[in-house]
């Protein structure tokens, strides 16, 4: 309380240094000076959670028609993306790098022919088969920092001069925040823009005033709160002229946040059930309570939750294992929960990690710091299951890390704009700071743009139509063409052949593409026989081909079927 005393000399608004006191004073300091992180906190359902308040981002989100959600997962540690998306292409190469910890081949759960996960995350077979789950490889940035903290940071701020303690010190939603809601603690809206679970501040939601959540301690306090309809008032005119008066305001308005969000929360929270038993352990309750909040129509647009232990410079197996069965389990819990409401399809889910970890184990059984890792999304709303882009190569040129191949602002970005609607102008301009960003192509599009070629394992990857080609239909049975059979070998000398099995004869059209989708050569283009042909294809390429990852696709009338090759 703000009181003057007959005792307490005057000081007026003339008083010297009053009037700078009171334009420079620092929001984020003065909580951090009184030991409140934010702008309040509770536990509900035995998880803590935080709650964000409005941005620019966040009230594009608001005026957007959409009402899809999503859902950032934090794999905090470093994940290692080599015991995540196993290369079946590489695998001899992957397994003589980890001799104690890579997983065999008996435990791998193929997807395509080039990836596959470990057998431990079988619980997500289902999804991958309905459609709900991506893999992009080499998820990263240049110049990628081996550092929990500066890694994180990155990630929070996009900010990619980050070094050790300097760099942006607000994050992608914080800085939204401040620039069109300056009074939000006074005026919020009427439901949290974004939630937090987890008892880690984030940068995220950092401004340069404030970290823009709440915190109540217990769902005591938080029912406590609802049952007494308690309120900070803040009119108080005394206030007006006092030196802190604008602390103690500040402080009101943080109270009174805290309390209309905690009981919106709790309302919400209450409004929905769970309709299947998730397991007992810290990340599928945080799941639980979010499917509670999401069937409960909080209103809530973007949530955030957490995993730790995947710093596994030791033990890797055994910890990986129980992590990723969890994280695994879990979501195929959550997205049927949600089905029973009709809601999977509306919200999805995306890991990031810090970094990731080393080609080669490290003598203790794990790895060590890292670069690029792989980004798993899951949800009805991918519209088809795949592995996406190019995986990071594993010859360990540089001190035995995975450099990066996709940038993770693209993945940022395309989430913003095509799954959660915001324009993309406001996309670059706020959430990335003027950085042009490359969209992906994950299965959604709200923007209608035109995503670039990118290359997609998913048993058959996409290949992008060329100007000006065509071809000649002269086969008399096409019902017959789904007989067609067609694989990549390797004989003795690493040379890559197609093997194809034509039920009939017909006119064969076979393109070479390389990873990005950009046509090499024609391999095959003439009248093909009845029976079984082999076709080597460096004989066939009129240049010379450079080592590495290749997409052919075989067109016979209308039917296309593309598979991927390695040249070596």
């Amino acid at each position: 309380m703000c009181e003057i005393h007959d005792n307490t000399p005057y000081k007026g608004k003339e008083h010297e240094g009053h009037d700078e006191e009171h334009k420079t004073w620092s929001r984020r300091s003065f909580l951090q000076a009184l030991g409140i992180a934010g702008s309040g906190s509770m536990l509900l359902g035995s998880q803590y959670l935080s709650a964000s308040a409005p941005s620019p981002l966040t009230a594009a989100l608001a005026d957007t028609e959409t009402d899809n959600i999503l859902i950032l997962i934090r794999l905090s540690g470093g994940n290692d993306g080599l015991s995540t998306v196993i290369p079946l292409e590489f695998y001899d190469t992957y397994a003589n790098a980890r001799p104690n910890i890579y997983i065999p081949e008996s435990k791998v759960l193929k997807m395509t022919d080039e990836y596959g996960v470990p057998s431990y995350m079988k619980a997500i077979q289902p999804m991958w088969d309905e459609g709900q789950f991506k893999a992009v490889h080499g998820v990263g940035y240049n110049n990628q920092s081996l550092s929990h903290f500066t890694g994180s940071d990155i990630f929070a701020n996009t900010d990619l001069t980050t070094t050790g303690f300097s760099g942006e010190d607000t994050g992608w939603m914080g800085r939204h925040f401040e620039q069109c809601y300056p009074d939000y603690l006074m005026n919020p809206p009427a439901a949290p823009a974004a939630v937090q679970i987890g008892n880690f501040g984030s940068l995220v939601f950092q401004g340069e005033e404030t970290n823009y959540a709440f915190v109540a301690s217990s769902i005591e306090q938080l029912e406590k709160i609802v049952d007494d309809g308690e309120y900070y008032g803040f009119d108080a005119p005394e206030l007006q002229d006092c030196m802190y008066g604008d602390q103690l305001k500040f402080l009101r308005g943080v109270a009174n946040t805290t309390e209309k969000y905690s009981g919106l929360i709790y309302e919400a929270y209450q409004r929905g059930s769970n309709q299947v038993e998730y397991q007992e352990n810290s990340f599928a309750r945080q799941l639980a309570l979010l499917a509670r909040l999401i069937k409960g129509n909080l209103g809530t647009k973007v949530y955030m939750i957490s995993m730790g232990g995947f710093d596994t410079h030791g033990n890797q197996p055994l910890a990986h294992e129980r992590l990723m069965t969890n994280l695994s389990v879990a979501i195929d819990n959550f997205y049927d929960d949600i089905a029973f409401t009709e809601q999977d399809d509306k919200v999805l889910s995306m890991t990031f990690s810090e970094f990731g970890r080393r080609i080669f184990e490290n003598g203790s059984n794990g790895t060590d710091h890292g670069k690029a890792s792989p980004t798993l999304f899951f949800g009805t709303g991918l519209n088809g299951s795949a592995f996406v882009g190019e995986h990071p190569t594993l010859d360990g040129n540089n001190r035995g890390n995975l450099e990066m191949t996709m940038d993770f602002r693209n993945l940022y970005a395309t989430v913003m704009a095509e799954w959660l609607c915001v324009p993309i102008p406001l996309v670059e301009q706020h959430l990335l700071g003027g950085y042009t960003y490359q969209p992906v192509n994950l299965g959604f599009n709200c923007s209608g743009t035109d995503f670039p070629d990118i290359a997609y394992s998913d048993g058959e990857p996409t290949i992008p139509e060329q100007p000006g080609e065509s071809v000649d239909p002269t086969t008399p049975n096409p019902e017959l063409l789904d007989a067609i059979v067609h694989k990549p070998f390797y004989p003795t000398d690493a040379t890559p052949h197609i093997y194809l099995q034509m039920p009939f004869s017909a006119h064969v059209d076979i393109q070479l593409f390389n990873i990005l989708g950009q046509k090499v050569g024609t391999v095959y283009n003439e009248i093909m026989m009845e029976g079984a042909t082999e076709i080597n294809i460096r004989e066939r390429m009129a240049e010379q081909l450079s080592t590495g990852k290749y997409i052919y696709r075989i067109q016979v009338q209308d039917q296309k079927m593309s598979k991927s090759v390695m040249v070596s």
